[in-house]
């Protein structure tokens, strides 16, 4: 049914309200809503929101958009966790259509005594609709109005001024007399910790940390997990804040992986460690190599101390010889010959690898399921990265995160689904709480301008985006071919176009090197074998990007701007390789502008003007104010066109704080 005063269109909502928009603790974001009415007279709108006690807070006015009258907006920031709603409310405005009659009649001489009546009936009524608690100033104001809305020995244009001065349009403002008030709504909205939304991943196999070679017996020993803490330090220093683990389980026996994916293992080959499964059990238990679970214990404890948070693997799949296998046969597909079938991503097969199938016991499944990751949530564990979860139903998803959300809502759970927008948007809607995105294949300065715009403006009601640089399984064209200088493109594009970035290890090595023309694999990928590195001489021979990480790492916590998704704007730059956005905030501290500049061309110096927005700014077209490059140091005069000359040589991008001169 259409509302008295007419609200449509609202945003953002999720599948009409079905499932909430997502925000964290602090952030602000934008609603939106079509409102207008009958006739001529004035209307009002606002947005109220609801905590998670059932509290309505005081009401959000909302303005007009400049470029479409009937399109209304507000900003809010809600401030505790949890399950919030908002409605949007629309309302005839009395005083507005009083004002906006009066500022023409009056000083016509058109019906003057009968427009001041009709203003001391609308300051009556709103000196009546006054709050108590906030009747003092306020009640004097309007009645010093009515007063002079009833006095005809004063001058009208005095008597006019009376009513219409910036103190009573302040009162109106903020307690504006509100009749035949209409809503549309309540509409979802669920409030995560901040964790949900920003975050400085950094992802290495433990057993590589300390792995040892034997000369005389040409075998590896893996490393533990007390040798992989020791790694910690150096990841903190680097200035990430959460650890990711690939599966820590038993690894299957039987159709075991060699190095590069061979078919045939030899006796001492690690296997993959997605490969979950084995006589030492599955995904509720450790590999022993790694250790007991007294040993994750105290990695858990070790990289909490030096402010790390640990996301473990979740990989909904089995080796063949995992126990599942034989104890729950139904829980895997059965071919025509009787074989169990195995994972395939044509052209990719993986025969150590059976995937789960949901459908003959849903409910078995989906409750040994919660047992594990309860089972590692009481081990401290409190964010998860599923491994290819739009291989598995979105209701079990819808249900599995309900369920750990009603007792643990600070557990997170990150998607890492490369897969059909449509899925991707299904499986944020349903609960997680970050994605993975096609970032590791955006690499032309349009594809990079047209992917970031995407994920702050178009999809950044519910997905939230968690742009990798690489993974064990996407080394990019790009940095195979693009040197060093593409490795520092890549991590300042992905540490400040989003709240959440990620690294695989080596990244900082520039390890570059695929198994094959064409691609993405790693030659002598961890996956299936140990991998050392000697970051002690790579760092004594300055030929780590470890120190550029740490200030990017650094720039994003001095920088909220930088700690949010909604806020980006890209602005035009003369060359084709030179991209150009800017992020801005407001906090209790004030203002915070970055503008990124970066040249994505890895090979070849470019020179180009930039044009700035400058309203995205907060600044005027003619205004000049002060940048500081955070990586060099520099300080230059800037205006809306600026010259911009990078070479990957020295230096591939500015990433630039403003400040007024």
């Amino acid at each position: 049914m259409v509302e008295r005063i007419p609200i449509t269109a609202v945003s953002p909502v999720v599948e009409r309200g079905c499932y909430p928009v997502k925000a964290v603790v602090g952030e602000a974001f934008s609603i939106e809503a079509t409102v207008f009415r009958e006739g001529h007279d004035s209307l009002g709108a606002d947005v109220v929101l609801t905590d998670p006690a059932g509290t309505d807070r005081p009401f959000i006015m909302m303005t007009a958009l400049a470029a479409e009258p009937d399109r209304y907006r507000a900003e809010v920031t809600p401030d505790v966790e949890g399950h919030w709603t908002f409605r949007v409310e629309s309302w005839a405005h009395p005083y507005a259509t009083w004002l906006h009659a009066a500022e023409i009649k009056i000083p016509a001489g058109i019906d003057t005594e009968l427009m001041f009546a009709e203003g001391a009936i609308v300051m009556e009524r709103a000196a009546a609709a006054l709050p108590p608690s906030t009747a003092g100033r306020q009640a004097q104001t309007l009645a010093a109005a009515l007063g002079a809305a009833r006095d005809p020995s004063r001058p009208v244009p005095v008597r006019l001024a009376a009513l219409t001065s910036p103190d009573v349009k302040a009162v109106f403002a903020e307690f504006p007399l509100r009749e035949l008030v209409s809503e549309q709504g309540p509409y979802p909205l669920y409030v995560d910790r901040e964790r949900a939304l920003v975050g400085s991943w950094y992802e290495f196999f433990p057993r590589s940390e300390g792995a040892t070679y034997d000369e005389s017996t040409q075998t590896w020993s893996s490393g533990t997990l007390a040798t992989a803490a020791k790694r910690l330090s150096a990841v903190a220093d680097m200035g990430f804040d959460v650890i990711y683990l690939p599966p820590i389980h038993p690894i299957g026996e039987v159709n075991r992986k060699g190095p590069n994916n061979t078919l045939t293992a030899g006796p001492k080959d690690p296997g993959s460690p997605w490969a979950i499964g084995s006589k030492d059990g599955g995904h509720d238990a450790i590999h022993p190599d790694l250790g007991t679970m007294a040993d994750f214990d105290a990695f858990v404890a070790e990289a909490t101390g030096l402010g790390l948070e640990v996301a473990l693997d979740l990989a909904l799949q089995c080796a063949p010889d995992h126990p599942w296998v034989s104890s729950h046969p139904e829980w895997f597909t059965t071919r025509a010959d009787g074989s169990i079938a195995y994972a395939e991503n044509p052209p990719k097969k993986y025969q150590d690898i059976y995937p789960m199938n949901f459908d003959n016991d849903f409910e078995g499944v989906s409750r040994e399921v919660l047992r594990v990751v309860r089972l590692w949530m009481d081990h401290g564990v409190r964010i998860f990265r599923v491994d290819n979860p739009h291989t598995k139903p979105v209701t079990f998803w819808e249900w599995l995160l309900a369920e750990i959300r009603a007792t643990d809502p600070d557990v997170l759970f990150l998607s890492e689904a490369f897969t059909k927008p449509a899925m991707m948007r299904a499986l944020a809607m349903v609960g997680f709480h970050q994605s993975y995105t096609y970032f590791t294949w955006r690499n032309t300065k349009q594809e990079v301008e047209t992917y970031l715009d995407e994920l702050s403006h178009r999809t950044s009601d519910v997905m939230r985006p968690n742009l990798f640089v690489n993974t064990p399984d996407i080394l990019s064209e790009y940095l195979q071919y693009g040197g060093p200088a593409a490795f520092r493109v890549r991590a300042t594009l992905a540490a400040t176009g989003a709240p959440s970035w990620g690294v695989y290890a080596g990244f900082e090595l520039h390890e570059h090197v695929a198994v094959k023309l064409g691609s993405e694999e790693y030659l002598d990928s961890e996956k299936y074998q140990f991998r050392p590195r000697d970051w002690d001489s790579a760092a004594a021979e300055g030929k780590t990007l470890a120190p550029y990480l740490r200030l990017l790492n650094d720039i994003r916590r001095r920088h909220p701007a930088l700690q949010r998704l909604r806020n980006v704007t890209i602005h035009h730059s003369d060359d084709d390789a030179v991209v150009c956005f800017s992020k801005r905030t407001t906090t209790p501290g004030g203002d915070d502008t970055v503008v990124v500049v970066v040249n994505v061309d890895p090979h070849a110096a470019r020179e180009t003007t930039v044009h700035l927005t400058m309203p995205a700014l907060g600044l005027d077209r003619n205004d000049t104010f002060m940048v500081d490059d955070e990586i060099t140091g520099q300080s230059w005069r800037w205006g809306q066109h600026n010259y911009v000359r990078l070479d990957p040589g020295l230096q591939s991008a500015h990433v630039l704080s403003t400040r007024k001169t």
